[in-house]
């Protein structure tokens, strides 16, 4: 799935285009390679449907365009953690804890609310991918 987007931009918003040019490069070359996997991820499962990019508390901010299929994503560089980004999600959802369980010693938190990453290097795709899912399906997974 594709979001609408100006062309050669990427972004249908400018100020969420923005929000990404007010990082240093490694930070927003992390941040736009995170909001690629986001939107690719979410493109892979019908479930999720139309995927919304807004703002939410200054921070480019992804979720189904349908309601009560999942919860919110944002990705920001982490201020408390310089040298890192945060994949953020409701701190009052259970993800925190189903990421822990799925997936133990392989991604840093932030509390109940961040898995964080470092700026340069590798991490686990596969992992991340399944952990975005979870997040926009979270709703759906619940009724089951």
């Amino acid at each position: 799935m594709k979001l609408d987007t100006d062309s050669g931009t990427g972004f249908r918003d400018k100020t969420i285009r923005k929000v990404f040019e007010n990082h240093d490069e490694p930070v927003r070359e992390r941040l736009l390679e995170l909001r690629e996997l986001i939107i690719d991820e979410a493109g892979r499962h019908p479930e999720i449907g139309e995927l919304q990019e807004t703002l939410k508390w200054g921070q480019a901010s992804y979720l189904p365009a349908r309601s009560r299929v999942g919860t919110t994503l944002r990705i920001d560089g982490s201020r408390k953690h310089p040298g890192r980004v945060g994949l953020y999600f409701n701190c009052n959802t259970l993800l925190a804890d189903d990421y822990r369980q799925l997936y133990p010693g392989i991604f840093e938190f932030e509390g109940n609310r961040a898995i964080l990453l470092e700026v340069n290097g590798a991490f686990d795709e596969k992992a991340l991918r399944h952990c975005i899912a979870l997040a926009f399906t979270y709703h759906l997974n619940k009724k089951r």
